[in-house]
């Protein structure tokens, strides 16, 4: 099991939103040496950034909860864990659980009134995408079952465990000029392994276009619509190029994310290694400007944004703020209402609804994902001077 998805099992244990399935492979992961110190780190996190957490700490329900645990039905022997370490995640999820969030910032009017919902509450969105395949045949990632899914042209494409896509190559002359598109809509996520061995996040309202084999190309090109974080394998004789908007990203082996929704500035954000940012002009379209625009060179924390046509711009800025959102976490640091309820938009599959000019105002907090609607906007009205109200999916926001 990979960290995101202890992350996301994690996440929909706090909100208690497991199914059957989830809850066995959560328990499972609980009772494991091997996810022992990966657990606790995320729970470590929890009291690192908030200090209300660690006063209201109380050992007597930490140990209900490891007993719980230790009661759940187990198959053949289990593994002996460090209890201090169990006590110690477990008294996380205890308080996590009691708050009904991860952490957030104790700044603003703590006597500000509660997000006002007239409706059902908004539930977060899930995992799932829908994967086309060259055919033009379509799967629902969400309602597939794990193992084999579809096998074209020398490629086998199966589900892990872990509900990631799979690529594996049984025949390294076929399969050429297929290609496929993996796309998530309002409310979904999804991960791919590449048949190159890289590994792509999509975020919600995004398409990855991208060929079923890279076997015999010069070049591994896919082309990104929405937001994704990549993780690419290294093969020094054959640069990774990710295409998006007017714009190319070139790497050999590295860690990034991009931004790049219709409308919206361009955003890409190194974590690790290096990567060179190339705007170009599409096939059949005149530049916007005559200007000479320049290639760019990003290092690790640094962030470029970028608008075709004109010059791309570049900041230092704090890498993993970027990529929560891998880690089924909102994460927002002084960013503008604007840019956060674009987010909210996308994930909750809702519509946003100003009622005064407040989208540059600015708010800081962090949250799971996972959290119902109402909980966000909580957080995010105890931090500034915004409030909203929620009626059915629309969200109406106001000073």
């Amino acid at each position: 099991m990979d960290k995101l998805r202890l992350s996301y099992l994690f996440g929909r244990y706090l909100v208690e939103e497991l199914n059957d399935a989830e809850k066995a492979e959560w328990f499972d992961a609980l009772r494991d040496d091997v996810y022992c110190n990966d657990i606790n780190d995320l729970a470590q996190d929890i009291f690192e950034r908030n200090d209300l957490l660690k006063y209201k700490m109380e050992e007597a329900k930490a140990a209900d909860v490891l007993n719980y645990i230790l009661e759940q039905p187990q198959q053949n022997k289990p593994k002996i864990i460090s209890i201090r370490k169990f006590i110690a995640v477990a008294a996380a999820i205890v308080l996590v659980i009691g708050i009904g969030l991860f952490y957030y910032p104790m700044k603003g009017n703590l006597n500000q009134p509660q997000v006002t919902v007239l409706e059902n509450d908004v539930a977060p969105g899930k995992q799932g995408a829908t994967l086309t395949l060259a055919s033009g045949k379509k799967i629902k990632l969400g309602d597939a079952a794990n193992g084999k899914l579809a096998e074209e042209a020398g490629v086998l494409i199966s589900k892990s465990a872990n509900g990631q896509l799979v690529y594996e190559i049984k025949d390294s002359d076929a399969g050429l000029n297929n290609a496929n598109v993996l796309s998530t809509a309002r409310g979904e996520t999804y991960q791919v392994r590449l048949p190159d061995g890289s590994t792509v996040f999509l975020n919600a309202a995004s398409s990855l276009r991208y060929p079923a084999s890279f076997v015999k190309l010069v070049k591994r090109e896919v082309k990104l619509t929405g937001e994704g974080y990549f993780e690419v394998a290294k093969d020094k004789n054959r640069p990774f190029i990710v295409e998006s908007g007017g714009q190319k990203v070139e790497v050999l082996g590295t860690h990034f994310n991009i931004s790049a929704y219709y409308g919206e500035y361009i955003k890409t954000t190194l974590v690790e290694g290096s990567v060179r940012i190339a705007p170009f002009v599409a096939k059949n379209r005149k530049p916007a400007s005559q200007q000479i625009i320049e290639d760019v060179v990003l290092e690790p924390n640094q962030q470029a944004s970028f608008m075709e046509g004109a010059r791309i711009s570049v900041k230092d800025v704090d890498a993993s703020e970027s990529i929560s959102w891998t880690s089924n976490k909102f994460s927002f640091a002084s960013e503008e209402i604007g840019e956060i309820m674009k987010k909210i938009e996308r994930w909750y599959d809702v519509e946003i609804v100003y009622n005064d000019d407040v989208q540059r105002i600015k708010v800081t907090g962090s949250i799971s994902r996972f959290a119902n609607l109402s909980m966000l906007l909580n957080i995010l009205q105890k931090t500034g001077p915004v409030s909203f109200k929620v009626e059915g999916r629309k969200v109406f926001v106001s000073k």
